[in-house]
C-alpha cells in the first residue's frame, strides 16, 4: 500500500496516523514538535515522497503558510483536515488547482478518541473524483463521509456542525450544574437525561468526564474556542443570529483566562464552578 504523507501529528494526526497504520498505510509524518515525527524531518520531505498528504494543522493561516512554503508535486491530493476559515481554504482550493494539485477542505467531527475508534464524520468541499479517490483512507477513520460540494464546502458544514455540538457540551455543563443546585445527584439527573427525550451523544462522550472532572484531552478548549470565533465571524459576515454562540464564546473565553484552555473541552463545567485560575 502507499505511503501517506501527514503534516500535523498533534491529536487529530497522531489518531488518524494510528488507524492509516492499522489499516495497512505506511504513514510519513512531520511536525514542528520533534517528539511527534513520524519519520519525517520536514515538511518538504513529506511532500517530496508522497502523493496524497493530509493536513492536521491549527488553523488555516497555517495551513495556507505550509503550503505555500513547500513544492508539491503535480498530480499530489491534498487532504486538509484542518478546521479553518472557510473562504480561505477555498481560495486555497483554487489556488492549488492551478498548479495541478487536488485539495480537499475534509474536515473532521469527533473528538480524537473518536477518530481512534473510527467513528469520526468527514465533511469535504473540492472535486468529487478527488474525494473518490481518497475515500479509502476516510474508511479506516470514519463511518461515513460525505461530499458537500465545490472547495470550502467542508469547512462551512465543519463551523455548522461544531455550532451544534459545543452547545450542546455547554447546555450539558449547565444542566449538570443545575441540578446539583437543586439537589438532585448529577450523576442520577445524567442517567435520567440519557434515557429521555433529551438525550444526546454528548452525554456519552462527555457527561462522565464532567461528573469526575476528568480533563484528560481529547480535544482542547481553547481549540473550540478557535472555532467559536470562526462561527461569529461567518455569521457577522452573513448577517446571521448567533446570540448563544456569542454566550458560549465568553464562556469559553473566561475559562481559557482562568487557565483551562489546554484541558479538555469538557472543562466547560468549570464555567458554572467559579473558575479562580490554575497554577
Amino acid at each position: 500500500m502507499e505511503t501517506i504523507g501527514l503534516i500535523g501529528v498533534g491529536l487529530l494526526g497522531s489518531a488518524i496516523a494510528a488507524r492509516l497504520s492499522a489499516a495497512g498505510y505506511s504513514v510519513l509524518g512531520y511536525d514542528i514538535v520533534p517528539e511527534r515525527r513520524l519519520g519525517a524531518g520536514s515538511a518538504q520531505e513529506v511532500a517530496r515522497k508522497c502523493r496524497k498528504i493530509v493536513l492536521c494543522l491549527p488553523t488555516s493561516d497555517v495551513a495556507v503558510q505550509v503550503l505555500g512554503e513547500i513544492q508539491l508535486a503535480e498530480g499530489t491530493t491534498i487532504v486538509d483536515a484542518t478546521t479553518g476559515e472557510p473562504e480561505a481554504m477555498a481560495a486555497l482550493g483554487v489556488k492549488l488547482a492551478k498548479a495541478g494539485i487536488d485539495y480537499l477542505d475534509a474536515t473532521v467531527l469527533g473528538s480524537s478518541r473518536v477518530v481512534r475508534n473510527g467513528a469520526a464524520i468527514v465533511m469535504a468541499g473540492g472535486r468529487r473524483q478527488a474525494f473518490d479517490s481518497v475515500a479509502p483512507l476516510f474508511r479506516t477513520f470514519a463511518s461515513r463521509a460525505f461530499y458537500l460540494g465545490s472547495y470550502g464546502a467542508g469547512a462551512r458544514m465543519k463551523l455548522v456542525a461544531n455550532l451544534a455540538l459545543g452547545l450542546n457540551r455547554a447546555v450539558l455543563a449547565e444542566t449538570l450544574a443545575f441540578a446539583q443546585a437543586c439537589g438532585v445527584s448529577p450523576a442520577d439527573a445524567l442517567e435520567v437525561l440519557k434515557a429521555g427525550a433529551a438525550y444526546s451523544r454528548v452525554m456519552d462522550d462527555k457527561g462522565q468526564k464532567m461528573l469526575e472532572h476528568d480533563f484528560s484531552v481529547e480535544a482542547k478548549l481553547s481549540q473550540h474556542l478557535k472555532d467559536v470565533r470562526l462561527i461569529l465571524a461567518a455569521a457577522k459576515a452573513r448577517n446571521a443570529k448567533t446570540p448563544l454562540s456569542e454566550v458560549h464564546r465568553q464562556l469559553l473565553e473566561r475559562l481559557e483566562a482562568a487557565g483551562y484552555g489546554e484541558l479538555d473541552n469538557s472543562a466547560i463545567i468549570m464555567a458554572y464552578e467559579e473558575p479562580a485560575g490554575r497554577q
